[in-house]
């Protein structure tokens, strides 16, 4: 893809006003102190195009990709082009956005379809209208679908970042690395805490990231059984993992593992796009299940949002 391409790609999702450019969302924040039925429709129209960006986005994640032609000019173009596609796919009648926009004026006060003589219901007054907080929302997390489509994070997660964060952002200082991949990670590993790896005994391990013991490892370790996929097959193999004095002992071994071993180099210079990292530890083989990107992906996403949201 070219570069005039990829600016008329740009230049087209702006021509119609998607929110996560910051002169459509400039506008739409001025609209929306006017709670207008324009204001509303507008502001349904924008988060069904978040919407459908991050369900075409989820979409292609999962599809299993060669590698071959990986580029970050490519990965810019083809988000350019999701972009334009969730914002065509948008504003269709009958749509998600037709059903956001009857929740907002039912929240506000409006009339709706089903009210007849003009008479608003009784609201329940806020500080801010809903269509306003839509629009701040939007603006705080760049692109974010409706609350009651993406699937909030359990307790079990919750509690596992809260509990690590701490280490992992001092850890994120040394190493580069992203506190929220690392806590993604080790909260896939472990089952977000659930199923750590335990020392004969039953005593904590403290392994995190499921490092193996190989010959060059002079520590503690751990033997359990674990699932292996050969030929694309699970199997149950026992292996020897490695085991830590402490969980700051696991993040900081699991970064000087990604930072030193030149197998993670390629993940290593992606720590900008959760995706791409994943995708390059996978392809490292840093795990043998084919899913294994995905799956990680998911759970940095999730680590992600439960950091911002104790910030």
């Amino acid at each position: 893809m070219t570069y005039s391409s990829l600016n008329s790609l740009s230049s087209a999702a702006a021509n119609r006003g998607l929110a996560a450019d910051a002169q459509s969302l400039s506008a739409l924040k001025l609209e929306a102190g006017t709670n207008s039925q324009t204001a509303i429709k507008e502001t349904a129209k924008q988060f069904e195009s978040l919407f459908m960006r991050e369900l075409i986005k989820s979409m292609r994640e999962a599809t299993v990709k060669s590698g071959m032609l990986d580029s970050p000019g490519g990965d810019l173009g083809t988000d350019l082009l999701d972009q334009q596609f969730a914002v065509q796919m948008s504003g269709q009648p009958g749509g998600l956005s037709d059903i956001i926009a009857l929740q907002l004026t039912r929240q506000m006060g409006g009339q709706t379809g089903g009210q007849t003589g003009g008479q608003k219901k009784d609201a329940t007054p806020v500080s801010a209208s809903p269509t306003t907080q839509v629009v701040t929302a939007v603006e705080k997390r760049g692109i974010a679908p409706p609350a009651r489509t993406s699937k909030a994070p359990t307790e079990s997660q919750t509690q596992f970042v809260q509990k690590h964060a701490q280490v992992a952002k001092e850890v994120e200082k040394t190493s580069g690395i992203p506190a929220g991949f690392m806590l993604g990670q080790a909260g896939h590993e472990t089952g977000w805490g659930r199923h750590e790896i335990k020392v004969k005994g039953g005593a904590p391990s403290h392994n995190l990231f499921g490092i193996k013991a190989g010959a060059s490892w002079t520590g503690k370790t751990a033997d359990i059984t674990t699932t292996e996929f050969i030929n694309g097959e699970p199997q149950k193999r026992v292996a020897r993992f490695r085991a830590y004095d402490s969980y700051a002992d696991a993040f900081k071994d699991y970064a000087r593992l990604i930072n030193e071993s030149p197998r993670y180099a390629k993940a290593r210079e992606q720590t900008g796009s959760a995706h791409a990292y994943a995708s390059g530890l996978q392809k490292a083989g840093y795990a043998t299940d084919p899913d294994y990107a995905a799956k990680l992906n998911r759970a940095i996403s999730t680590a992600s949002a439960i950091q911002r949201v104790q910030v």
